[in-house]
């Protein structure tokens, strides 16, 4: 492409995952990220020291970005369940998740973005209502500040085992959602394709109308291999699934289904995260990189 990408999309990027916080103090790497100009979108996630949610929120402001708000590390750092087949714990999952639309408007962000919990065949259907239920309440109370809901496809049975889940499941979800919510989206990342045995032909076009929201990143889906699973280790990693041609065809796809809008510009944020003793800078440079030469192979 002779456009840059950022005509397109708002090339964004996870502050969680580009810099750990084990490893990253929090004001510092958001501080990094807005004074990087490659960026058009930072995502975040909870922040519980209210003084650097503050310092967030004011840097945010400055930086003429687009923020999105990932609610995935209140369930995932809590084993809340959205489609816990006990009330009881759907309605703590829900609890959380509606906090998380409070915070996402603080911070300045447009709407949340989370995923399904984990689920057992023998309750499968019991589940996806349960998820239903959730979700409509969600997008109940976030239309009342004129936000979005977004639900992020995972793996189904490798890593996460979330109930949301393959592209034909994740669709009929979307409908359902759909058909009493118009605030309600999807969000497919690139490094899930693998770990749902699906390409990113499939998934797009399974998901078309669905799809608000876009990530990209790698995985490792060759057992015993190191970073195995849903881990999002760097483009070039040892035994990994997705490289420049993956992420040139992702992007072809793309284009082919009408998602290059330079009037209404998808946020498009690279999910990548340094393994082991690797520094986060450098895989941040790393990322950019595999993007601009994958970007550059799609034809006009």
């Amino acid at each position: 492409m002779k456009d840059p990408i950022q005509k397109y999309f708002y090339v964004g990027t996870i502050q969680w995952m580009s810099h750990p916080p084990a490893d990253y103090p929090l004001l510092s790497s958001v501080r990094t990220i807005c004074c990087d100009e490659y960026f058009g979108a930072l995502e975040v996630t909870q922040i519980k020291d209210e003084e650097e949610r503050k310092a967030v929120k004011g840097m945010l402001e400055q930086s003429h970005l687009k923020v999105c708000y990932g609610a995935q590390p209140r369930l995932l750092g809590t084993g809340l369940n959205p489609n816990d087949i006990n009330e009881e714990g759907r309605l703590a999952a829900e609890k959380t998740l509606l906090e998380a639309i409070d915070e996402a408007e603080y911070l300045g962000a447009a709407g949340i973005a989370f995923l399904a919990g984990k689920w057992q065949e023998e309750t499968k259907e019991e589940a996806y209502s349960q998820l239903l239920k959730t979700t409509r309440r969600l997008c109940d109370y976030a239309k009342t500040k004129g936000m979005m809901v977004e639900l992020e496809v995972f793996d189904f049975d490798m890593d996460k085992a979330a109930l949301i889940g393959p592209a034909p499941l994740a669709a009929r979800f979307a409908a359902d959602m759909r058909t009493t919510h118009n605030n309600f989206g999807l969000l497919v990342d690139l490094s899930h394709f693998p770990t749902t045995y699906e390409t990113s032909r499939f998934v797009i076009r399974t998901l078309r109308p669905y799809i608000t929201h876009l990530h990209i990143g790698n995985a490792v889906v060759r057992k015993g291999c190191e970073a195995y699973g849903d881990q999002h280790p760097r483009f070039g990693f040892p035994e990994s699934a997705n490289d420049v041609e993956e992420l040139r065809d992702f992007f072809t796809v793309l284009k082919e289904e009408g998602f290059f809008d330079a009037a209404h510009p998808y946020v498009l944020s690279l999910e990548v995260k340094p393994w082991g003793g690797e520094d986060g800078d450098i895989i941040l440079a790393n990322t950019k990189r595999v993007i601009n030469r994958a970007w550059a192979l799609v034809e006009d």
